[in-house]
């Protein structure tokens, strides 16, 4: 045969081959595939929930988060517009109490609460029942401290709204029947809430995540306005204490002549009742607040389980002795000093000493606190221990609400350093403020530090001190070596690890006691304004110059958040604790 006839057997066995070679491709992904899907095939039933912006994006990822991020802001918006409704009401209710009355207000705000209740009802029997509706817990959300003081301050409010009725039962001849079924409401919201939040707060939602969003903001914003109601009564009821006490001066207008309280016991119990447990309904608001919001960066998230921890740090107080003795000693103090300011002060002309006693007992605790803070941010720096860069929202808002609830403290700091300069900063009294609240904005920061770092720090397990020196002990000796030699060398190795053990055993045990000292006095500061002293308000000085409306927004804009900043630096501080 001829070139050209070979050339074309050439070629015609050559496409045979060609067609060979894709026939066997295909094949062969077809098996991949089959195989691939025989392998997983619990991933193929579980169907996470995709939006109309998920199913109109090119990349399965970008539409992902794309949708995300929509379904973040549209339910953002309505919280947004949710809590601006609330506070013009609020405001109109203040500024012109005849054309918005405080019923007005608790009629806004019981429907509110009728809806969240829906919504977490629904959540409850519906949502979270769903397959596949729970396929990851953040195991960083809803720390059991926080959920006990949860129920804490939640078994509070409910007594405060059992009071109120009590109250207002007392004086139903003056009373609208909103002021009774307002609180009824109120515990119905409460104790359902905090059953919600007890169980639920750990989860990471798969299904219905706008439905989902939008009732955790809309819970959220109610709880913000219901924060702002409680911070205007807690005012009125500190105005009531300042003024002769008349109770119902700014809530009824004229009808407050006939809403005198009898002289009966029971009236009585259920009016002191109804002012000391008011500051405990703010702090139940602001708790909720932060533990729907890490449930509401968590709805749609898919934790990967080789990042969770398999090894937990518990609590245990074992060596720990200094730490303990300190803080007791200054809560015990710190309780006499209560106790007698509050004996001295709660009479018609407050005793100048008993303000310098207070104050001075501040001026001691508080170099103590800023000073173990430094140490402890020292030995922070001094270990070499990685940072804890994984996403974690629990953390990020840690360490948003310690940064937002100490401009609180610092805030009146500021103002009262202004109007004592401004005066006679050379009055013993003037002079111990001012020292107070130069310390108080100097404690603050330095306990910030001490905390955001710790929480940043990978948290210490106990065998990974034997394995380094297990490791190091394999990687220094010889193959070959005679038996002195070898007990020469284990004798070294051995010395550098208990050099090593000790030295970082050293360090723990100082961050442990820095610590625990630091939780016992945040305690007693968290104890001395909750349940009433004041000073800021009653030593007269910084309302002298301010005007008596103007340091009174001051103060209760401040004081909540002190409050709730003591109680937060107690949970950021057993994490550290625990951790070191």
């Amino acid at each position: 045969p001829g070139p050209g006839v070979l050339t074309a057997k050439g070629a015609d066995k050559a496409g045979r081959e060609r067609a060979a070679i894709a026939q066997g491709q295909t094949a062969l992904l077809a098996a991949s595939g089959l195989a691939h899907a025989s392998a997983a095939p619990d991933h193929s039933t579980i169907h996470y929930e995709k939006s109309w912006l998920y199913r109109h994006c090119s990349s399965p990822v970008q539409g992902d988060r794309q949708s995300q991020k929509a379904g973040q802001l549209f339910s953002g918006l309505l919280a947004m517009n949710v809590v601006f409704l609330g506070s013009a009401f609020l405001s109109s209710m203040i500024f012109n109490h005849v054309a918005i009355t405080l019923a007005d207000v608790w009629i806004l705000l019981s429907i509110l609460k009728v809806l969240c209740l829906c919504w977490i009802v629904y959540y409850l029997l519906g949502t979270s029942r769903q397959p596949h509706a729970v396929l990851h817990r953040d195991d960083h959300a809803g720390p059991i401290w926080l959920r006990g003081s949860l129920l804490l301050f939640g078994a509070f409010s409910v007594l405060l709204n059992v009071f109120e009725i009590g109250y207002s039962v007392i004086h139903i001849q003056c009373k609208s029947q909103v002021q009774i079924v307002f609180p009824c409401i109120e515990i119905l919201f409460v104790g359902t809430q905090a059953v919600f939040l007890w169980h639920h707060s750990k989860d990471c939602i798969q299904v219905q995540h706008n439905l989902t969003r939008c009732g955790l903001m809309l819970t959220i914003a109610t709880n913000l306005l219901l924060w702002l109601l409680a911070v205007t009564n807690d005012s009125i009821h500190e105005e009531i204490e300042s003024q002769l006490r008349d109770v119902e001066q700014r809530f009824a207008g004229n009808e407050t002549i006939l809403c005198t309280c009898p002289n009966t016991t029971a009236c009585k119990v259920f009016q002191k009742g109804y002012i000391l447990l008011y500051p405990f309904s703010t702090e139940f608001c602001l708790v909720c607040c932060s533990m729907l919001y890490v449930m509401w960066k968590n709805v749609g998230r898919r934790i990967s389980h080789h990042h969770a921890p398999h090894i937990k740090p518990k609590f245990k107080l074992q060596g720990v002795v200094f730490g303990p003795l300190l803080g007791a000693a200054a809560v015990m103090i710190g309780i006499c000093v209560f106790m007698m300011y509050q004996i001295q002060a709660t009479g018609s002309a407050p005793n100048r000493q008993v303000f310098v006693m207070y104050y001075s007992y501040y001026i001691v605790l508080l170099p103590l606190m800023s000073a173990a803070a430094v140490i402890g941010t020292i030995i922070h720096a001094l270990e070499k221990k990685d940072l804890d860069t994984l996403k974690n929202p629990t953390r990020s808002l840690d360490v948003v609400l310690l940064m937002g609830a100490a401009l609180g403290q610092i805030g009146m700091s500021y103002f009262s350093i202004v109007a004592i300069v401004a005066t006679n900063p050379r009055d013993l009294l003037n002079s111990l403020i001012l020292s107070y609240s130069v310390l108080l904005i100097f404690q603050h920061i330095t306990q910030n530090v001490f905390i955001i770092d710790g929480l940043h720090r990978q948290p210490f397990l106990p065998h990974e001190e034997t394995a380094t020196a297990n490791s190091k002990q394999e990687h220094t000796q010889p193959p070959l070596m005679s038996v002195l030699e070898l007990g020469q060398e284990i004798r070294r190795v051995s010395l550098s690890y208990i050099h090593t053990y000790s030295h970082l055993s050293w360090k723990r045990k100082a961050l442990r006691e820095i610590s625990f000292f630091l939780v016992l006095c945040n305690i007693i500061l968290w104890i001395m304004p909750t349940f009433g002293a004041h000073p800021v308000f009653e030593n007269g000085l910084e309302k002298s110059f301010y005007g008596y409306s103007t340091w009174f927004a001051i103060v209760n804009f401040g004081l909540p958040l002190g409050v709730f900043y003591r109680m937060h630096s107690v949970g950021g501080l057993l994490e550290v604790y625990v951790t070191a």
